[in-house]
């Protein structure tokens, strides 16, 4: 099983998001996957133009030369993508829209009606392709991602595709260089998500006791928005 990882984190290595996966993709090589993190950030992606080129005139190819001929190849060979992705107003981060919208060349403008009745584009062979959702952001709720689940559950409905797991952590910014008395609750939520993992390679999908686990508070939310406001306070009062 190959499972890769497209990180669409403006800071790449540096960021939240990077410390997800990377955990993520540990536990599912200790499963036995062959697996990988693709961080967009150091890639090539230019916008789409929209030309429709890759469907009516060079079909299945993209005419802007990129890195994205080399991610789609890739995004095919995967047994299972995941999607990880910084919450960046309510949505995905510009890079990862912009690689997302990039992979209309596996599609084809011919339409089908879906199982729920409601027109779609033809994919690639009609392969069912399998996805992971990783996102994080600042805020300290969870109802923050609805968007997200929207977005990943509509997209992959109408591309011939099925959600495994969405994994989503509110208060995402303690995860990096966490305080000293943070650092077991992150090291326990790390291995949560080597668990989710495992699970994904071994079950594809995620039991319901884990993803309570993995929807908790990593601290209490009133706590971590007096620790947040303090912190900006501190960093405002400098620059001033």
């Amino acid at each position: 099983m190959k499972i890769i990882a497209f990180n669409g984190s403006p800071r790449g290595s540096e960021g939240n998001t990077y410390i997800m996966v990377e955990s993520f993709l540990k536990g599912a090589k200790a499963a036995g996957a062959e697996v990988e993190q693709v961080l967009l950030s150091e890639k090539n992606i230019k916008h789409c133009q929209g030309c429709f080129s890759c469907w009516l005139k060079t079909p299945g190819q993209c005419v802007i030369k990129d890195d994205m001929s080399e991610l789609l190849e890739k995004y095919v060979a995967a047994d299972i993508i995941v999607i990880a992705t910084p919450l960046y107003v309510f949505n995905v981060t510009g890079i990862m829209k912009d690689f997302m919208d990039r992979t209309i060349p596996l599609g084809d403008p011919h339409f089908e009606a879906s199982k729920g009745g409601i027109c779609r584009h033809v994919f690639e062979n009609n392969i069912t392709k399998k996805y992971v959702i990783i996102s994080n952001c600042g805020f300290p709720e969870q109802e923050h991602f609805e968007v997200l689940h929207n977005l990943f559950n509509k997209t992959w409905k109408y591309q011939v595709g099925e959600v495994l797991a969405e994994i989503y952590r509110g208060q995402g910014a303690i995860l990096t260089n966490p305080p000293f008395l943070l650092k077991p609750i992150i090291n326990g939520y790390k291995s949560l998500l080597e668990e989710a993992g495992s699970q994904i390679v071994k079950n594809s999908k995620l039991s319901e006791d884990l993803i309570t686990k993995l929807n908790k508070p990593l601290i209490p939310i009133d706590l971590y928005i007096k620790e947040a406001n303090k912190g900006f306070d501190k960093i405002l009062s400098k620059a001033g």
